[in-house]
């Protein structure tokens, strides 16, 4: 009971109330940005389907030397589609919202910034589910065959890449003016996409055992052997989960709720 004249005290949502309501909000934002869906849908697919027709560059090598073509494009261009939804695209719409000033009412908020990355993740995960299952539609249609037996760990693979390079876009995203996010983001995405052992398996790659150590290729390679070889890779899961955790404690500390 109250004493009369007064208000009753509102209550915080649940934490987890709280993650799954921005998680949501977060999730619908992606899915009605246009150019964001270019980066992580439109593109992938025409890097699929064009170098599924073509002969070069190499594809099967090291332990994936027998697989057909197709079978080892396709997880990295999923691996692709990871890197453009959680990395590029949440360090520009970061950069942005911290210009709008949406961080900073969010800053407002019981949140924190640990339960907005969780959020962000949750919200990334939901809709890399469905650009994946779209993409896998299309790989389908052009003979892609992976190991159902790969399924359980090429969901380990994408949820902690997911998480790792999420918190590498918070990094970016919530340190850096928009301008500068927007342009260093692209960049990123131009050189992990290309030599970063994402689409190019890091084996075929000058340098590769370095190359490996990248969150993109401990992905490609992780998604990779779960779908070619139907295995667990366990070092490139060490690799993100290394990667999760350093870059998710670095974002807590370089995050800015506004410029």
């Amino acid at each position: 009971m109250t004493a009369a004249g007064t208000t009753p005290a509102r209550q915080e949502a649940p934490a987890a109330r709280r993650v799954l309501a921005q998680a949501r909000f977060e999730a619908l934002g992606l899915l009605r940005h246009g150019e964001q869906l270019l980066v992580s849908v439109v593109l992938p697919v025409l890097a699929l389907v064009g170098l599924s027709l073509l002969s070069s560059p190499q594809l099967a090598v090291g332990r994936w030397s027998d697989a057909a073509r197709i079978d080892v494009l396709a997880p990295g261009v999923l691996a692709l589609t990871v890197l453009s939804t959680a990395f590029t695209g949440q360090a520009i719409l970061l950069g942005f919202e911290r210009r709008w000033g949406v961080l900073r009412l969010l800053g407002t908020t019981p949140l924190g910034r640990g339960g907005l990355l969780l959020a962000k993740t949750t919200a990334v995960l939901a809709v890399l589910t469905l650009q994946l299952l779209l993409l896998g539609a299309v790989a389908g249609a052009l003979g892609w065959r992976p190991d159902v037996a790969g399924l359980l760990p090429a969901v380990v693979a994408v949820v902690l890449g997911a998480l790792a390079l999420v918190s590498l876009a918070a990094c970016l995203g919530g340190a850096l003016r928009a301008e500068a996010v927007l342009a260093l983001a692209n960049l990123v995405w131009v050189l992990l996409a290309g030599l970063g052992g994402t689409v190019l398996p890091a084996a075929a790659l000058p340098g590769g055992s370095v190359l490996s150590l990248l969150p993109t290729a401990a992905l490609g390679d992780a998604l990779r052997d779960a779908f070619v070889l139907g295995a667990w890779n366990g070092r490139a899961l060490l690799v993100l989960a290394v990667w999760g955790l350093l870059a998710g404690v670095l974002a807590r500390r370089l995050l800015r709720w506004s410029d």
